[in-house]
């Protein structure tokens, strides 16, 4: 397959807009998106508020960027449905619970550094999963995502016609994130995603409010995934997938798991105990964000000199 590299935003209606407003946001192209999001490389994405905060903070740690006089990351958002971080070449922003509140982000993400003229982005979630027979704590970093059918895809209703996307995410990326975790006291591995619409009967759970199968069907099920690769479960990954495959832009899954599927349905896990599976995938994703950045600064060093011998 053709290495997929040039970042595109490929809607022509587009030109046709005096503004556009990144209405979710509270952006628009009247904003000079260029000077604010002109210098971001990765884009890191998360369910929930509080955790993308978090990411925010340890960034600026790690980074050794310094945050506001209050101690708090700054919020670029103008809206009260998602936040956007930025810390140096990194933005951190929040895509809520599920596919549909997550190709919202993605669209005006998308938009908003084509028109901040930002070449070759990557795309990261990080977010939490059910293990499928591995255990819990352990990162998975996908190499292909599996819808509910089992399919390597993706399927939107567009104009009452179902269109279906190729799941595809980019596995030199994924084989990279791996490759530099040696230092970590965690388990990583990569393997397959299946991503689902529901947490409960879509993920083959038995303690939802509602159910109409059995235990054994349940677990024939689990042990057929766990047959064909599938590592965990979660409920975004064909999304990001099928959104980044379509626009070019390189996207990688990041998943801590907080169970074992195998061995039970309930997340019940000490409050320290989950606190500290949240952070690896922020360390995990961290050790190719500092690798990236790290050598960004050399090879500007060494241009620097040949600047000034040029002047």
């Amino acid at each position: 397959m053709e290495r997929r590299t040039m970042y595109r935003v490929s809607n022509p209606h587009l030109d046709a807009l005096s503004k556009d407003n990144l209405y979710h946001l509270g952006l628009s192209t009247e904003d000079d998106l260029q000077r604010l999001f002109g210098d971001v490389k990765f884009v890191c994405l998360g369910g929930s508020v509080s955790r993308m905060e978090g990411l925010s903070v340890f960034l600026h740690e790690k980074l050794e960027i310094p945050l506001p006089e209050d101690g708090k990351p700054t919020n670029l958002c103008r809206t009260d449905r998602y936040v956007l971080f930025k810390v140096g070449p990194v933005i951190a922003a929040n895509h809520g619970m599920g596919m549909p509140s997550l190709s919202i982000l993605l669209h005006e993400l998308a938009k908003l550094l084509h028109y901040a003229k930002v070449e070759d982005p990557v795309f990261i979630r990080l977010g939490t999963s059910g293990g499928i027979g591995i255990p819990p704590g352990s990162v998975v970093v996908t190499d292909a995502a599996f819808d509910g059918s089992l399919r390597c895809q993706h399927e939107d209703i567009v104009l009452g016609k179902v269109r279906t996307t190729p799941a595809i995410l980019n596995k030199e990326l994924a084989q990279e994130i791996v490759s530099l975790c040696g230092d970590v006291d965690y388990q990583v591995v990569i393997g397959s995603t299946m991503a689902t619409s529901d947490f409960y009967e879509g993920q083959g759970r038995l303690d939802g409010a509602l159910c109409e199968y059995t235990e054994a069907d349940k677990m024939e099920f689990l042990e057929r995934l766990k047959k064909i690769g599938i590592k965990n479960i979660e409920m975004e990954a064909t999304q990001l997938a099928a959104f980044c495959h379509r626009a070019n832009i390189r996207a990688a899954v990041v998943c801590v798991t907080l169970l074992n599927r195998l061995n039970g349905d309930q997340v019940d896990i000490p409050p320290k105990v989950y606190a500290d599976y949240q952070k690896r995938p922020m360390e995990t994703v961290y050790q190719y964000i500092k690798k990236h950045v790290e050598k960004k600064k050399d090879d500007d060093d060494v241009d620097e000199p040949a600047t000034k011998k040029a002047k």
